[in-house]
C-alpha cells in the first residue's frame, strides 16, 4: 500500500493567467523528487490542460474557483487533482473523445487526449451543475548520476 508522504492544496480564481501559476506550483512542489525534466514537463502540460478546461469550459463566462491538490506517494508516484464547481460534463466519455469540444471553433478538443498521453492514468468525475474533478496520475522517474 502506498502512503502519502507530502501534499499540497491550493485554490485560485478561474482566470486564464492562473494556468501558468498552477504549472509553476506543481513543478515547485515536485522538484524535491528530482524528477526527469521530460516527466515534469509532461505533468505540467497535463495540469495546464486540466486548468484550462476548468477556466474555459467549467466556468465558461463567469469566474469561479479552481481547486488543485497534489500528493506524493511513498512509491514515487504522484497525483494532481484539478476540480471546479462549474457547469459539469453531461457525457464524460464523449467529452474525452479526441476533437470533441463545446468551446467553439477556436478549441481543438484535444485537452483530455493530451492529459492521457502525458499521464499514466486520468480519472474524470463530473455531473451537470455540480462541476468536474480531473485527477492525473504519474510515476516520475528520478535522475540517475550524470543526467
Amino acid at each position: 500500500m502506498k502512503n502519502v508522504v507530502n501534499r499540497m492544496d491550493l485554490q485560485f480564481p478561474s482566470l486564464s493567467v492562473n494556468e501558468g501559476f498552477a504549472r509553476g506550483a506543481v513543478s515547485s512542489f515536485l522538484l524535491g523528487l528530482d524528477p526527469l525534466v521530460n516527466d515534469l514537463a509532461d505533468l505540467k502540460t497535463a495540469v495546464s490542460e486540466a486548468v484550462t478546461n476548468a477556466v474555459v469550459h467549467g466556468y465558461r463566462d463567469t469566474v469561479g474557483t479552481v481547486y488543485m491538490s497534489a500528493k506524493i506517494f511513498s512509491d514515487g508516484s504522484v497525483s494532481v487533482k484539478i476540480r471546479d464547481k462549474g457547469c459539469g460534463i453531461a457525457d464524460v466519455e464523449k467529452a474525452m473523445e479526441p476533437l470533441f469540444t463545446t468551446g467553439g471553433e477556436e478549441r481543438a478538443g484535444l485537452g483530455f487526449a493530451v492529459m492521457q498521453t502525458f499521464c499514466d492514468r486520468v480519472k474524470v468525475v463530473s455531473a451537470p451543475g455540480k462541476g468536474t474533478a480531473v485527477t492525473l496520475y504519474k510515476r516520475l522517474s528520478q535522475k540517475r548520476d550524470g543526467e
